[in-house]
C-alpha cells in the first residue's frame, strides 16, 4: 500500500483507487487489476521508441481497463514503507534525463550479459526511484524492460522469474545496493 497525502486518486474517505467499476473493496480491486493486467500483458505491447511516452503507453495498455488515469504521470507524493518517490512535479524531468541516457546508451545494445545486467540494473533503479505512476509500476517496469531487453540483444527468460527476489532486489536498489538486482537480471537473461 502507498502512502499519499491528500490523494484524489482514492474514493474519499478510503484508501481504494478510483477505478473504471467503481470497485471500492481494496482486495476486489486488487484481484481485477492483477487479472486484467495480466491478460492485457500477453497481447501485443504497444510500439515506440523506448522513451518515456513508449513507457507511458505500456502503462497505458496494461491498465485501460482499470484506471481513467492509465497511461499518465501521477500528480501526488507517494512513499512505500518509508521511501519517498520522485515528487510529481519532477517525474517529466527526472524520465526525460533517464530515457535520454538510455538513448545515448543505444538502449543497452551490444553488450555483454554482465554489463547488459549492470546497466540494466541501474535503469530500472531509476526507473523505480521515479515511480511514474500511482499504481502498476512495478509491472510496467517489468513489461518495458522485457521489451528493452528484447531490443538490446538479452531476452528475458520469464519462467526464471522470482517475483519475491526481484521485490528484495528491487527495494536494496532504492536503498543504493544494486548487487542483488543485477544478479536478478542475470538470472533472467542467461536463462533465455
Amino acid at each position: 500500500m502507498y502512502d499519499a497525502i491528500d490523494d484524489p486518486y482514492t474514493y474519499e474517505g478510503s484508501t481504494v483507487l478510483r477505478n473504471k467499476l467503481g470497485l471500492t473493496d481494496a482486495q476486489e480491486l486488487e484481484d481485477f487489476e492483477a487479472e486484467i493486467s495480466a491478460q492485457r500483458s500477453t497481447e501485443s505491447l504497444p510500439t515506440g521508441s523506448l522513451d518515456f511516452p513508449h513507457y507511458c503507453a505500456v502503462h497505458y495498455h496494461l491498465f485501460q481497463d482499470v484506471f481513467e488515469w492509465a497511461g499518465k504521470p501521477r500528480t501526488v507524493r507517494i512513499a512505500k514503507g518509508g521511501s519517498q518517490f520522485c515528487y510529481p512535479e519532477y517525474i517529466e524531468a527526472e524520465a526525460t534525463k533517464l530515457f535520454s541516457q538510455l538513448k545515448s546508451d543505444d538502449y543497452l545494445r551490444g553488450l555483454t550479459t554482465e554489463t547488459f545486467a549492470g546497466k540494466a540494473a541501474t535503469f530500472l533503479t531509476e526507473l523505480n526511484a521515479i515511480h511514474a505512476f500511482r499504481e502498476g509500476n512495478g509491472r510496467t517496469q517489468l513489461t518495458f524492460f522485457a521489451l528493452l531487453a528484447d531490443t538490446a540483444g538479452h531476452p528475458l527468460n520469464i519462467d526464471n522469474l522470482n517475483p519475491d527476489a526481484l521485490l528484495k532486489a528491487m527495494i536494496a536498489s532504492f536503498g543504493g545496493d544494486e548487487t542483488s538486482l543485477r544478479a536478478e537480471i542475470l538470472r533472467l537473461v542467461q536463462g533465455s
